[in-house]
């Protein structure tokens, strides 16, 4: 039986009248979704993300694999929106070093902040629950100074947007117009807190993703919100303790698939075919990045041996090595202010680990050398 995922309704936008889609409410209903079909997709999504966590263990800190998987989330989120900054971008911007598309890298770390701003508010016990309020404050750090700060940041829109094409008449998509949002987004937070969950998390967080990008709710930035959700719900549902997996990376290589299936909702009420999608990207992401931390595990122990096992290494190039994952790019100015040392000392340590071959200079110069632990950021770019 084909099920109505929503209902068109006639607004005037630009001059001329279009169909806009209002979603209905969440869960999915007449027919309503059997678990049945994706029962066992379900339990391997679940089991790869259990194996992710316990798989954590292998680094001595859990700040260093949060350091990395976070922004490569954060990358590829704004890759599928066009940006085209790179990890190598983005630690050389953290290092203080000059960098030539600042506009993306702008773009890149706000979203960073944006996620770090969630995740304080769910870890806080007076913060903001996953809410449209938390959201909003989302979008306007996301927003702020960069391309889209035009667009009311952090306001819901008060105008009919619309998805491809040239105007709202040749559009691919056209959603709900303004005055539909707020209730809309209220309805999706009624879902989002109806406890006990109306189906499995991952189903739930699956549904939630694919109905905030129906909505649409702001002039620029839905697609960016819509994924950071995903990584919020993982959290909020107890899923995920720490934002290990980066789903943007699988969704950015099917990218295609991801905008059809979600269309498909819309137009056939085909909810089952983007729940199958969006499970079987968790269980891949989430191999993906179990194997992306055995591979750093092995080659930061491996450089740690060979530090150890070499007459020159002093505490000093230690404590350096140990920053590294969280540093991968840096100058000695940054190494002494990091260490809390002497400029001699500093460019010591930095020596050591130079002449190891754990870490490579970067600009052939004999003044303002910048360094990388270039190994670690090509494992983390692969």
């Amino acid at each position: 039986m084909k099920r109505s995922a929503g209902s068109y309704i006639t607004t005037t936008t630009s001059g001329e009248a279009v169909l806009a889609f209002v979603p209905h409410a969440l869960p999915p209903t007449v027919p309503p979704l059997s678990m049945d079909a994706y029962d066992a997709q379900n339990r391997a999504a679940e089991l790869a993300l259990a194996r992710l966590s316990g798989v954590s263990g292998l680094v001595p800190s859990v700040d260093w694999l949060l350091y990395s998987a976070i922004r490569k989330e954060a990358l590829l989120t704004s890759q599928i929106e066009g940006t085209q900054a790179t990890l190598t971008d983005l630690f050389d911007e953290e290092a203080g070093l000059e960098i030539n598309n600042t506009d993306d890298i702008e773009e890149v770390t706000n979203y960073l902040r944006a996620f770090r701003m969630v995740r304080e508010n769910l870890r806080d016990a007076n913060g903001l629950p996953i809410s449209v309020r938390l959201i909003c404050d989302a979008h306007r750090l996301l927003l702020n100074g960069v391309r889209g700060t035009g667009k009311q940041p952090g306001e819901l829109r008060r105008s009919q947007n619309w998805i491809g094409g040239t105007r709202p008449g040749n559009a691919v998509f056209v959603p709900p117009p303004a005055d539909q949002i707020a209730n809309l987004l209220g309805d999706l937070e009624r879902f989002i807190h109806t406890n006990p969950p109306a189906l499995p998390p991952l189903v739930n967080i699956a549904l939630v993703h694919a109905q905030f990008e129906t909505i649409h709710p702001f002039l620029d930035g839905n697609g960016r919100i819509g994924r950071l959700l995903i990584a919020a719900l993982l959290e909020h549902w107890g899923v995920q303790r720490e934002p290990l997996m980066y789903l943007s990376g699988y969704l950015k290589r099917h990218q295609s698939e991801y905008y059809r299936l979600l269309s498909s909702i819309r137009t056939e009420g085909n909810w089952e075919a983007w729940i199958s999608f969006f499970l079987e990207g968790v269980t891949a992401a989430a191999a993906e990045a179990e194997f992306g931390i055995i591979e750093i595990a092995s080659l930061v122990a491996a450089d740690r041996r060979r530090l150890l096992d070499s007459p020159k290494s002093g505490s000093a190039a230690y404590r350096l090595f140990e920053l590294l994952p969280m540093m991968p790019r840096f100058t000695v100015e940054r190494v002494r202010q990091k260490l809390g040392t002497s400029f001699p000392t500093a460019n010591a340590a930095v020596k050591t680990l130079y002449e190891l071959g754990i870490v490579c200079e970067t600009t052939g110069q004999k003044k303002n050398r910048s360094f990388s632990y270039q190994s670690y950021i090509e494992l983390l770019a692969k």
